[in-house]
């Protein structure tokens, strides 16, 4: 049942949220495996606004209401840290990064980082980000088939090697993209693990994390002494968090500059080549809606490359990202532990407990979005957004947390798909399923492939 939260009185009113039939030790380990957005989908319908869950030993609540997903975020957000049971399993990919930090040490790291991502550093990126894409779809010919995903993941790792290091990397990238591919790939796995299994324990997948983690090491680490011997000048991300001072005056160390790159590798990286992907795969099978993406910038931009200023001018871009990430959101759900016993509206929430915030199933709420399963960018235009309850759509979360580069990924996002629209025709091959996988992020497994056909 779906409950009217403003209608009740949460001083007064207790309400024991219900959930499906949980199986001893394990819980609901063994649905969520078999399928993991159905099976969160599924409880949202039966069961209303909030779903008691069992994942292992771990009680979690799945909150789907909007109003309550504020309380999680934005109102009671101190009441909450992020799932220290999984992130302390990523301690030597991330360290002390703005992902896993907590309380006064996350507030300094995300006060030394805000620079980065103010407008004019971003507008900055733009020029390198438009560049790499017409590097990378200059090799693209007429009537090719190509796995999108993998031409987007090496992309985006160009990108993100000169936007976040300022490094041309060219001569380590199939390495790096080794590294990457190793370390996504066991995140993946340790994130559907019921367990916690430590990095010594010599499986083959924690050998080729570890492995890929010392490629990652090198590469930033050299990086980092090139900018502080002064061979060479610092630019962009990393020189702005180089030149960044807390209050008492304190720079970032090697080490925090190093967690700070990985976490913002890791968040970047990926996650930008899902949104080029995800909207290739929907776009693919929509070429009138891509075609139509494509008169816009050729109105805005003509021949010319596509800037940080036109951005404001590409509505239809912009509104073809947006539902992109409504309804294949890269970061598909995400997870806060309650550090105290509290309240949630008429819920009570003991302390431990996991809260599960899923994009995925609210995005895809009848309540919030007509036909919602249904790829209708035009759904955005006009003053929808601002109708739309606050929290009925959070790809990048909310609060004090929310994701510090959604700006920088929604900027790389409209430039790389005017680009490429601009330049080919992309053509979704169905008869090459796609499985969504989802792990940390949403992932397609198998790949997406398309075939291009080259604008006139």
């Amino acid at each position: 049942m779906t409950l009217a939260i403003d209608s009740l009185n949460p001083a007064e009113t207790t309400i024991e949220p219900t959930g499906p039939r949980a199986l001893p030790l394990i819980g609901h380990l063994v649905d969520m495996s078999r399928d993991t957005l159905g099976f969160f989908e599924r409880s949202a319908k039966e069961h209303g606004d909030v779903t008691r869950l069992q994942v292992g030993a771990w009680p979690a609540l799945l909150i789907n209401n909007s109003d309550l997903i504020e309380q999680v975020l934005v109102k009671q957000h101190e009441k909450f840290t992020k799932n220290r049971v999984f992130w302390r399993q990523l301690e030597a990919l991330l360290g002390n990064g703005l992902f896993t930090a907590e309380g006064a040490s996350w507030q300094r790291q995300r006060k030394l980082a805000a620079p980065a991502f103010a407008t004019q550093p971003l507008a900055g990126y733009a020029p390198h980000m438009v560049a790499i894409t017409e590097a990378t779809i200059a090799q693209w010919r007429d009537g090719q088939e190509i796995d999108l995903h993998k031409e987007t993941m090496t992309l985006a790792l160009r990108i993100a090697a000169k936007t976040l290091l300022d490094a041309d990397i060219e001569a380590e990238v199939n390495d790096m993209e080794q590294a990457g591919n190793w370390v996504i790939d066991e995140v993946a796995a340790r994130f559907s693990r019921p367990v916690v299994i430590p990095d010594w324990v010599p499986l083959p997948g924690h050998v080729r994390y570890m492995k890929g983690i010392g490629i990652i090491d090198r590469v930033v680490g050299r990086v980092i002494a090139d900018h502080r011997s002064g061979k060479k000048e610092a630019n962009g991300f990393l020189a702005l968090l180089m030149q960044g001072r807390d209050e008492t005056g304190g720079a970032l160390t090697d080490r925090q500059l190093r967690d700070e790159i990985c976490n913002m590798l890791l968040a970047g990286y990926e996650t930008s080549a899902l949104s080029m992907s995800w909207g290739f795969h929907l776009l693919g099978q929509h070429r009138d809606i891509q075609s139509a993406l494509a008169r816009e910038v050729l109105e805005v931009c003509g021949e010319r490359p596509v800037t940080h200023e036109d951005i404001p001018a590409l509505r239809q871009i912009e509104h073809a990202v947006i539902e992109i990430m409504r309804l294949l959101p890269p970061g598909w759900a995400i997870g806060r532990e309650a550090s105290e016993d509290l309240r949630i509206g008429p819920y009570e929430v003991k302390k431990g407990t996991t809260i599960i915030l899923s994009p995925w199933v609210t995005h895809r709420d009848a309540r919030y979005y007509e036909a919602p399963l249904e790829f209708r960018p035009e759904r955005w235009a006009g003053d929808f957004r601002r109708r739309l309850p606050r929290f009925a759509y959070f790809p990048f979360g909310g609060g004090p947390r929310v994701c510090i580069g959604n700006r920088f990924a929604m900027m790389e996002a409209m430039l790389l798909l005017a680009t490429i629209v601009r330049r080919f025709d992309v053509e979704r091959l169905t008869d090459r399923p796609v499985k969504l996988l989802p792990s940390i992020t949403l992932r397609p497994q198998g790949g997406i492939w398309v075939r291009l056909h080259a604008r006139g």
